[in-house]
């Protein structure tokens, strides 16, 4: 027992020198923009790491938490659990959020260097990339990003108008976006009213008339950037059933035992539920009424219309050239084919924005210009997450990246590359207040968080999310006086 406390000792007190190695004497205070995974795993390996660091945490809604409140698919709860670990983060004495705050537009990325030892862009990536064909702009022909919006309570997509009153939706992209919106479109509705979709989209969903879901990729089954999970879950989603065509797989039986384990199980999957499926799978698949369908080795090239109604979806077919397990690349043999739809949903990817004048962005790859997450030509500014290297991978990805941003910066810190005694948040308080900007604290998000989920216990969910930001903001300033 008392080696074991002399371990514990020795291990707290190296943890302390560890801090005091990292840090300066003096105070230090980092601003961090976005309040998304990456800005809290980011704030959290800050905090840990220096016993002086200050972190506050702006934000352009009212509410934080950003794709884990507006991007998890709604019957995905558990994956929202992670904003209880975000929550102790931002109680922290040393940490603040400040919620409403618009950089680039409220307060000036210049502002925030002034004012801050180190500023962090984690504000992800808000703007999605386009086909780029004909047609790509008429009515319900609509972006994952926006579509995920409108069904999760985003303020910005509220007014999103989209006409469900068609049997086919083609859903361009193989991601595990792509798999969300085709289960949305998909599961029974008494099973969504059980989540914290939106009342608007409930009501939607209600009048659809959506029978068949088409997922289009431009490569083949082992190139596909759904995760086993997801795809499982497709598999036994209550009255659907998969469409997947046999020939599509039989050839991947002669690559499994070469591939990694991850790849190697999600393959197997799809070849089980295309080639052979298990009895029960079948049984179950007996009764659906819906069906979901795989299309390998597909581009769209020209959205079909009559008028400003969608009649489908020219794609061309694709062979693949290179080595099949190593990234091939998906190439056009001008043979096209035509896909009936009345709805098309496009899954292709997001990109960062650049939000302040100032600051140096790739646009090709929609990230901000960095190295290794230090901003290119700016001492001081860092970067993490998807606006830094793009959007990909899922929250543990984004972890490994604020965790490493966090660590990025306590060196630097050791180092002496970086100004402290900084006044931090104070001075652009005073600025926003002077601007008339209405400023939200963590606390006052406990307050549309309380209303939230009161709302939601009267119709038996999780919560019923406020979407007008006028609303949030009223009950905050209510709630105050």
């Amino acid at each position: 027992m008392i080696k074991k406390n002399l371990f514990r000792l020795s291990w707290h007190f190296w943890r302390r020198s560890q801090c005091r190695n990292y840090c300066s004497t003096a105070d230090a205070h980092v601003g961090i923009v976005g309040s998304g995974p990456a800005a809290f795993y980011t704030a959290q390996q800050l905090l840990k790491g220096c016993q002086n660091l200050k972190v506050d945490i702006y934000e352009q809604l009212p509410v934080p938490f950003g794709l884990v409140r507006y991007g998890v698919a709604p019957d995905h709860p558990e994956v929202k659990n992670v904003i209880n670990t975000f929550s102790k983060v931002v109680n922290n004495d040393r940490c603040s959020f400040v919620g409403n705050v618009s950089v680039g537009k409220d307060v000036s990325l210049a502002q925030l260097k002034e004012a801050y030892t180190a500023v962090v862009l984690a504000y992800g990536a808000n703007s999605e990339r386009c086909l780029n064909i004909q047609g790509e702009n008429l009515p319900n022909v609509i972006s994952a990003r926006n579509f995920v919006g409108w069904y999760n309570g985003l303020p910005e997509n509220q007014n999103l108008e989209l006409n469900l009153d068609v049997e086919d939706v083609a859903i361009v992209g193989h991601g595990n976006v792509a798999l969300d919106i085709a289960r949305i479109l998909l599961t029974p509705l008494e099973l969504l009213k059980k989540t914290d979709i939106t009342e608007k989209a409930i009501k939607a969903l209600s009048s659809s008339k959506v029978q068949r879901v088409h997922l289009i990729g431009r490569r083949g089954p082992l190139q596909v950037a759904f995760t086993i999970k997801e795809f499982r879950e497709m598999t036994r989603l209550p009255k659907s059933r998969p469409v997947l065509d046999p020939d599509d797989f039989k050839h991947l039986a002669d690559y499994l035992e070469d591939l990694p384990r991850p790849r190697r199980r999600l393959t197997e999957l799809l070849y089980n539920t295309a080639v052979k499926p298990l009895e029960k799978d079948q049984k179950m698949w007996a009764d659906a009424t819906r069906t979901w369908h795989l299309h390998f080795l597909r581009s769209p090239v020209e959205i079909l219309s009559e008028g400003l109604s969608i009649k489908g979806l020219r794609l061309v077919k694709n062979k693949l050239e290179g080595p099949i397990k190593n990234n091939p690349k998906a190439v056009s043999t001008h043979e096209t084919i035509d896909l009936s739809c009345g709805m098309i949903l496009t899954s292709i990817g997001y990109k960062g924005v650049k939000i302040d004048p100032d600051l140096p962005f790739d646009h090709n790859k929609g990230v901000v210009a960095n190295e290794n997450g230090r901003v290119i030509g700016v001492p001081g500014l860092y970067c993490t997450g998807w606006v830094s290297r793009g959007p990909l991978g899922v929250i543990l990805n984004t972890m490994t990246d604020g965790i490493d941003t966090g660590k990025l910066i306590l060196k630097d810190l050791k180092d002496n590359r970086l100004e402290v005694n900084k006044p931090g948040k104070d001075v652009i308080i005073k600025k926003l207040k002077e601007a008339g900007v209405q400023t939200v604290s963590f606390d006052d998000w406990k307050k549309i968080d309380s209303a939230e989920i009161l709302k939601g216990e009267s119709a038996g969910k999780p919560r019923e999310k406020m979407v007008d930001i006028s609303e949030m903001l009223n009950l905050v300033t209510k709630e105050t006086s």
